[in-house]
């Protein structure tokens, strides 16, 4: 096979990996004020996988979380550069309408945020506003059925969704989220502030939703990450030439890979516990 046949072959190849893939970052670094805070991350998220970030804290796990959706775009002084490919559209070509996008790559919070307002308005807000033509109460049940919060509020949606549990609220606000019908579900700490029980049904929650959804979740427990994850990256700190700790990708492999057999010294070293 000649060199150029062969660069072709390699060429399509790459672009085909490309095509499946729901996000591909090419050299995607971000800064605050100047500061690098995430080195370079080359990265590929495949269609209705969950994937876990993992890493000691200031790591960069949700500054990429953020960049999915360009929610990075809110915070002063916050900067990216590189490529990072949505559905094969660059997200940060100045054509792209993040407004849009952020329907499309719906985020849940670590902390629960629902809306001050009645369970049902916390479904129906968002997609009545963004001029939903189809039947609200029909959305709002499927949403909160999907959510597996259904049964536990179908008889008091006028109550303020305040009320609820902090593993109800947060359960609330996925289906705040799925109700924009999005493509893709970023989870930054989703289950850091509940009960084990709560945490479990919003695991249980997510292995259920990756049948329709891309979920990326940011996490701090390595036990959720090998319980629910297809797919586990793992990010570590290191201090730059200027004497400031920045982040960067270390590892990216299949989640029983990753905990069994990590490629690097520095993931077996975390995953044991040795420091984090």
């Amino acid at each position: 096979m000649t060199y150029n046949n062969a660069r072709s072959k390699q060429s399509s190849a790459t672009q085909s990996r490309r095509d499946e893939a729901v996000f591909h970052a090419e050299g995607v670094k971000v800064f605050y004020s100047g500061f690098m805070a995430l080195q370079e991350v080359h990265i590929e998220i495949p269609e209705r996988q969950i994937v876990a970030f993992i890493g000691p804290s200031g790591c960069g796990k949700s500054t990429l979380l953020r960049c999915f959706n360009r929610m990075n775009d809110l915070i002063p002084g916050a900067h990216v550069e590189g490529r990072l490919h949505y559905r094969n559209k660059n997200i940060y070509d100045p054509k792209i309408n993040s407004v849009k996008l952020r329907r499309q790559v719906g985020m849940v919070f670590q902390r629960p945020n629902p809306f001050p307002k009645s369970i049902y308005e916390n479904i129906s807000f968002a997609p009545r506003t963004n001029g939903y033509k189809g039947n609200i109460d029909e959305l709002v049940e499927q949403s909160l059925r999907q959510a597996a919060l259904w049964d536990e509020v179908k008889d008091k949606l006028k109550d303020k969704g305040t009320a609820l549990s902090g593993g109800q609220q947060q359960r609330l606000c996925i289906a705040r989220a799925i109700a924009m019908k999005p493509d893709v579900l970023l989870m930054d700490e989703p289950c850091s502030a509940l009960d084990p029980i709560s945490t479990r049904q919003v695991e249980e929650l997510c292995l259920e939703l990756k049948e329709q959804y891309t979920i990326i979740m940011v996490t701090h427990n390595m036990q959720q990450a090998s319980r629910v994850a297809d797919l586990t990256a793992f990010f570590n700190t290191e201090i730059d030439e200027h004497g400031k700790r920045t982040g960067r990708l270390v590892e990216f492999s299949p989640t029983e890979q990753i905990f069994n057999s990590p490629a690097t010294k520095e993931a077996a070293e975390y995953i044991s516990g040795r420091f984090g």
